[in-house]
């Protein structure tokens, strides 16, 4: 076979790489990235002078796809792969050390890596904009519905709020009735009580709806969190449960109400201590951003199931047993930081427990 001869049977080996490329990518399910790959780097190697000799690895989005489990060489050729615009992994061709030298690469070689390298970067681009898209998506219904529960716990709270005054204002002037029966004022007592307990429950409703009015001022975060901890001290000592504060700043400023703030903190690290085991520790971070404060409880617990994360905010809903909470304590913290304007996500940890954060403008 002359020069001319093998030179065009490259050309059409790497013309044929670079078409399969484009199928593989142009058909990709966004759930099977790694099969993806594996495709690609097989494909690859086929378009290579030498393909016995050659092996093709692909470093990218946190993923190595290679043709074989142990590449070893120091002869290679290699390209960018760009995801907007940002370098985010590499594209390598290697060839056996004891076959071959660095000068057994064709050029073209390079140019079809660097071609292919583009077309995986714009598939990794696809991939993410397709997450994001999704997980926006995921975002505005939970909004939605979250939104709507309010609309409906509002109403429901506004509705109750008078026939519980009226019950706690007429079983006090009927105690004062019954001074001279124990029983019966004992009995008008539980009444008292049971209606107290009922009104504290609607005023979680409102704060959940965001119905509460708020006397916003320019509050420093950090006393707050130390008061918090402070009124929480001897509950941490009796659950056994230990807690450190991570906070560089003596003062982070925002505009806030600050009787609401401290109820978010105080919620929060109840929540956390609840769920923590013996000895388990509460991490309590706050730090200063352009445009927000950022605050984070992280607690050692057993961390709240995937399918429930989305729910966790819904008024009545628990993971404690029955008796043990009413599930509007992280219903009112959301409500809180939707009237400051701020979001509240939760969040799994690596290794173990959950990690709250707050972003409150300032």
């Amino acid at each position: 076979m002359n020069t001319t001869q093998k030179a065009l049977k490259e050309r059409i080996k790497e013309l044929t790489c670079l078409y399969e490329v484009s199928s593989i990518i142009g058909n990709a399910n966004e759930e099977l990235i790694e099969d993806t790959l594996q495709a690609i780097v097989f494909s690859i190697k086929k378009g290579f002078q030498y393909p016995k000799k050659t092996d093709i690895q692909i470093n990218a989005s946190s993923l190595s796809i290679a043709t074989c489990n142990d590449v070893k060489s120091s002869i290679s050729i290699q390209s960018k792969i760009k995801l907007f615009n940002e370098d985010k992994g590499t594209l390598i061709a290697f060839l056996n050390e004891a076959q071959c030298s660095q000068n057994d690469f064709l050029n073209e070689e390079q140019l079809l890596l660097d071609n292919i390298a583009l077309k995986i970067g714009s598939f990794l681009e696809r991939i993410e904009i397709q997450k994001n898209e999704t997980s926006l998506k995921r975002q505005m219904e939970h909004a939605d519905r979250l939104s709507i529960l309010g609309e409906i716990t509002a109403g429901i709270a506004h509705e109750l709020n008078t026939p519980l005054a009226n019950i706690l204002g007429f079983a006090e002037l009927f105690k004062e009735d019954l001074k001279t029966d124990i029983k019966a004022s004992q009995d008008v007592d539980k009444i008292i009580k049971n209606a107290i307990f009922s009104r504290e429950v609607v005023k979680k409703l409102m704060f959940f709806a965001c119905k509460m009015p708020q006397e916003m001022k320019e509050v420093n975060l950090v006393p707050n969190i130390k008061n918090a901890i402070n009124l929480l001290d001897a509950t941490f000592r009796k659950e056994e449960v230990k807690y450190i504060v991570k906070i560089e700043e003596e003062v982070l400023l925002l505009r806030a109400d600050p009787i609401q703030l401290t109820q978010i903190i105080f919620n929060l690290l109840i929540n956390a201590i609840y769920f923590s085991p013996k000895q388990g520790l509460v991490t309590i971070e706050a730090k200063t951003t352009k445009k927000a404060i950022v605050l984070k409880i992280k607690d050692e617990g057993k961390g709240v199931d995937t399918a429930d994360l989305d729910k966790i905010f819904q008024p009545f809903f628990t993971t404690k047993p029955i008796g043990d909470g009413s599930g509007l304590g992280l219903s009112v913290v959301h409500g809180i930081v939707a009237s400051h304007k701020g979001t509240i996500t939760a969040k799994n940890n690596k290794n173990k427990g959950v990690t709250f954060t707050i972003t409150l403008p300032k």
